[in-house]
């Protein structure tokens, strides 16, 4: 077997619309992607996506492409031991995924050949009340039974003017809130019971990470189930165990560009089972070839809860793959085929 070669290269991706969160206004996103193949087979080779997100990976910073290629050039010595990459997750789940696909054959099925349909919910991006309506009542009328709903970047009253509505015209749909802790600790308890009126299944981050005393006295009072997501970025070994038993939230979001790539998140999923906590994968802006990824990983698990999963609609310059949606379930439509760019290698 020949010694591994690997390579990276850089694409930017162009929003179909401006997504904005409550920290940020996105128009565009730079993505990486790490290339392996053995030199006595060139033309058999693995992706994968090291999809960095800035603001909010641990691994954003000026180094990062440095860092690429000095794994790159360094391939064999990372692949004997990944935990080098502990600090570098979005890197992490590159190289995992494209070790993934090269050993299953090249064919861009990391974690599992094929998979079964699954379950997602359809995200609301922010925006003023008008649009965020519009928004919800097209995911409505493409079938989702379970909406995920970014609050705290509008008025407040206008946001609950906007799920009264909701809750109104659709009643039995399940109703996610993610808040990317945007709330004070200070206000938090007060603005959860008033949302508790509208039946909501659970909110991600209703507090900014960092502050586990605080966060841990709301999961113990909190009328709405809490998701920890951001709470999880950069914790890693045993400090994952304790920030499980010092919170202990209802769910755990797990997004393998930011938690430890897949074998981050496998620990993640082990831990939150032992202690009866739920958790889904949530995709963090990845073109076809992370989302892919993600989805593949999530099939080779056993899980009734609706994913955070894109569609990879978000982007006019996505990567054409086999994924398709299909009312609320992400497909993957074997006979489509990949159509991949020229990349530009480093």
């Amino acid at each position: 077997m020949g010694e591994l070669i690997a390579c990276w290269s850089r694409r930017r991706l162009d929003f179909k619309f401006e997504a904005i969160t409550s920290r940020d206004r996105m128009r565009h996103k730079d993505t990486f992607y790490i290339k392996v193949w053995r030199e006595d087979e060139p033309l058999k080779f693995g992706l994968g996506e090291a999809a960095l997100f800035r603001g909010l990976s641990p691994d954003d910073r000026p180094d990062y492409e440095a860092k690429l290629s000095e794994v790159c050039e360094n391939i064999e010595s990372y692949v004997a031991d990944m935990g080098r990459l502990d600090a570098w997750p979005s890197i992490k789940m590159g190289l995992e995924t494209a070790l993934s696909d090269l050993e299953n054959g090249a064919a861009h099925r990391p974690f599992v050949e094929r998979f079964d349909p699954i379950k997602i919910n359809g995200l609301i991006w922010m925006g003023d009340k008008a649009l965020m309506l519009d928004r919800l009542a097209r995911k409505l009328d493409e079938g989702f039974g379970c909406i995920k709903i970014k609050i705290g970047g509008i008025d407040e009253q206008e946001e609950y003017d906007m799920l009264r509505l909701l809750r109104r015209e659709a009643p039995g749909v399940e109703l996610r809130l993610d808040a990317n802790g945007a709330f004070k600790p200070s206000e938090a308890l007060e603005r959860l019971k008033r949302l508790s009126e509208f039946n909501i299944h659970s909110i991600e981050q209703p507090i900014a990470r960092g502050q586990l005393p605080e966060m841990a006295a709301l999961c113990e009072v909190s009328p709405i189930p809490i998701a920890l997501d951001e709470e999880l970025i950069g914790v890693t070994g045993d400090e994952r165990c304790r920030m499980l038993d010092a919170i202990k939230p209802d769910y755990i979001i797990l997004k393998p560009t930011l938690c430890g790539g897949f074998s981050g998140a496998q620990v993640w999923i082990e831990e939150a089972e032992k202690r009866g906590i739920g958790w889904w994968v949530t995709s963090a802006l990845e073109s076809n070839v992370g989302l892919n990824a993600i989805a593949r990983f999530v099939a080779s698990h056993r899980t009734p809860l609706p994913q955070g999963l894109g569609t990879g609609e978000l982007y006019y310059n996505n990567i054409p793959s086999p994924l398709v949606r299909e009312g609320e379930w992400l497909c993957a439509d074997e006979s489509k085929g990949w159509e991949l760019p020229d990349f530009e290698w480093n």
